[in-house]
């Protein structure tokens, strides 16, 4: 049995959004006067007190520049450096903590390879995206192409916010030189095959690169059985700080590929004649990095893992069941990316009412959504809208928060009447 399917199958009692809630504090805050129902959590998910308290550990009890100190509290910091990126290698099991480059987040892993592809690239040289891809997987390409001459290609998206995969297959050839595909839609929450798409792009001898922002903290992961070269995310989207988050890339690509930035650390020995550069992941990260960052980007993953992701998962799924069910009761309500499977985010439109109209109601309500075109102004292009209201949903997310945010909308149609 494979590691992702024993995840998705193991059996444990069933938790409950009630139990996990203490552990966030800012779930306890009000706005305007109103218990605050945070479901905007596909731009950024709340962070448990583990978290914080491991920020603050760091702080008080390690603060230290990493590597390259000879004392006690830098051996310290550099322990818990490098212990957080086994825990990465470990979340989406990769072969080696070699294969993990600490990075800013997802835009700064695409960015990476993006920039640093270049010498790959030439006027003969195609990439293939999807309709539904975040700005994040397609200006760097678009920059990419600029300097290189390569060209874009593609894939539709179909009606029900399904990759159309018959037209992806066609498009993928062995000249390719790169697929770059969003494992889950940060607009519409449908999950990409991403298996049959690495399948193929094996079958092609075509690389890989996976957009995972939205999906880390709620897909078992493993970067070996899904056979990708690249697989970047996001610690923000999965419990952890802002400013940090990693790219995977199979190490053969590691040793190819020149360094994204240069200076301290990814060097081995600097004349001015020349440098000698580290070897991965180091070669990639120049500078001091996000140190704590990286610390409480472990802690986040060590507290998903203490409740098991399949639970954790089955959580917000029952609210992504329960919310789809109540929402098309509403009248004039549509929502876009029906397809399965699906993440818990809805993305939706309702007749009369502008997006951010409607955010500004809820706001109001105490109920915190996410209003415009998401960072996917191609898809929304592809669906004719301006933007979307989306709710997404975490696993300390309640039934009767759900019910707050319909109960708005219903007051916001009488206000647009």
């Amino acid at each position: 049995m494979s590691r992702v399917t024993a995840q998705l199958a193991e059996v444990q009692a069933p938790l409950s959004a009630e139990s996990l809630r203490a552990d966030f504090p800012s779930l306890a805050t009000r706005v305007h006067d109103k218990p605050l129902a945070y479901l905007d959590n596909a731009a950024s998910t709340q962070r448990p007190q583990a978290v914080m308290d491991a920020l603050t550990e760091y702080e008080v009890e390690m603060h230290a520049n990493v590597h390259r100190g000879v004392h006690a509290r830098s051996d310290k910091a550099t322990a818990a450096f490098e212990g957080a990126r086994e825990r990465a290698r470990a979340w989406l099991n990769a072969a080696s903590g070699d294969e993990l480059v600490f990075t800013r987040g997802a835009t700064e892993s695409i960015n990476l390879v993006a920039r640093c592809l270049d010498h790959r690239m030439d006027s003969g040289s195609e990439i293939l995206l999807t309709g539904m891809e975040h700005h994040s997987n397609i200006v760097p390409w678009q920059q990419l192409c600029q300097r290189t001459g390569a060209r874009l290609k593609v894939a539709p998206v179909l009606d029900s916010g399904a990759l159309d995969l018959d037209a992806f297959r066609g498009l993928v050839t062995p000249g390719l030189g790169l697929i770059a595909v969003t494992h889950v839609s940060n607009a519409m929450g449908v999950i990409n095959p991403v298996d049959d798409i690495c399948r193929m792009a094996r079958q092609a001898g075509v690389p890989v690169l996976i957009d995972g922002a939205q999906a880390a903290g709620h897909v078992p992961l493993d970067v070996q059985e899904l056979g990708c070269d690249f697989y970047a995310f996001s610690g923000h989207k999965m419990y952890a700080p802002t400013g940090i988050g990693a790219l995977y890339a199979r190490a053969p690509w590691l040793d190819d590929l020149p360094p994204f930035l240069g200076g301290g650390e990814m060097i081995l020995e600097v004349r001015f004649d020349g440098t000698t550069y580290n070897t991965p992941p180091h070669k990639f990260e120049a500078g001091t990095p996000n140190i704590a960052g990286a610390i409480a980007l472990g802690a986040a993953m060590d507290y998903l893992a203490g409740h098991g992701l399949a639970r954790l998962a089955a959580l917000e799924h029952e609210l992504l069941e329960y919310a789809t069910g109540r929402l098309l009761d509403v009248p004039g309500l549509r929502i876009i990316g029906t397809a399965s499977p699906k993440s818990a985010v809805i993305s939706f439109v309702i007749d009369g009412i502008h997006p951010h109209d409607l955010g500004t109601v809820l706001d109001h309500e105490g109920v915190a959504i996410r209003a415009g075109h998401h960072c996917a102004m191609p898809l929304m292009d592809r669906f004719g809208l301006p933007g979307t209201a989306r709710a997404s949903f975490a696993f300390y997310n309640t039934l009767e928060e759900v019910d707050r945010l319909v109960s708005g909308i219903g007051t916001a149609r009488k206000l647009f009447a």
